[in-house]
C-alpha cells in the first residue's frame, strides 16, 4: 500500500461545499510542496474531532480560546475519498498524526493498492485545526431545539411534536 507522508503540514483544514443538508465535505492540507484534497464524509470529521480533543485533553493541551484564523484553503478536485482516519501520538516527535486511507472502489476490498497519506501535525495546528473544523461542522442546517435533529429551510418534521419517537 503507497504512504505518502506530509510531513510537516504547513496547514491543515476542513472545507464544505454546497447548500446544508447536500454539503461535500473535504478534507484539505498543504506541506512538502505539495496541496492535497480528499473527500470525506461529515461523521468522519466529527469523529476525527472528538478523538482530537481526547487526546489533546491526554496530552495537557489547553483547548482552543482564540486561536488567529489559518489561511485558508480551497478545495480542488479531490484525489481520493476518505475510508478510513486513524489518528496517533508521536512521544518522540512530540506530535500528532492522522492518517487516511482511501475508501475501496466497488465492492471489492482492496487494501494492498489503496493509497494512503500520514499528516505530521504540531500541538499548535491540531488546536487549530480543531476549532477550524468545529466552525464548518456548525455552519450546516440548525438543529431543532427539541428532538436534536437537523431542520431544513422549508421545515422539519420534529418526531417530538407529533408523538413519535426515533428507535435506537
Amino acid at each position: 500500500m503507497p504512504i505518502f507522508e506530509l510531513d510537516p503540514v504547513d496547514r491543515i483544514a476542513v472545507a464544505a461545499v454546497g447548500q446544508p443538508g447536500q454539503r461535500q465535505f473535504f478534507l484539505l492540507a498543504a506541506g512538502s510542496g505539495r496541496q492535497l484534497t480528499l473527500g470525506c464524509e461529515k461523521t468522519q470529521v466529527q469523529a476525527l474531532i472528538v478523538r482530537l480533543n481526547q487526546m489533546m485533553e491526554v496530552q495537557g493541551i489547553p483547548a482552543a480560546e482564540n486561536v488567529p484564523d489559518a489561511p485558508g484553503l480551497e478545495p480542488g478536485e479531490p484525489e481520493w475519498q476518505v475510508g478510513e482516519m486513524g489518528l496517533g501520538y508521536h512521544e518522540a516527535r512530540q506530535k500528532f498524526v492522522l492518517v487516511a486511507s482511501q475508501a475501496p472502489a466497488g465492492d471489492e476490498p482492496s487494501e494492498d493498492d489503496a493509497p494512503s497519506v500520514r499528516f505530521w501535525l504540531s500541538h499548535e495546528q491540531v488546536v487549530a485545526f480543531s476549532k477550524q473544523a468545529e466552525t464548518v461542522l456548525t455552519s450546516g442546517r440548525p438543529l431543532c431545539p427539541r428532538c436534536g435533529l437537523p431542520m431544513d429551510p422549508a421545515g422539519h418534521p420534529c418526531p417530538v411534536s407529533n408523538g413519535a419517537r426515533p428507535i435506537f
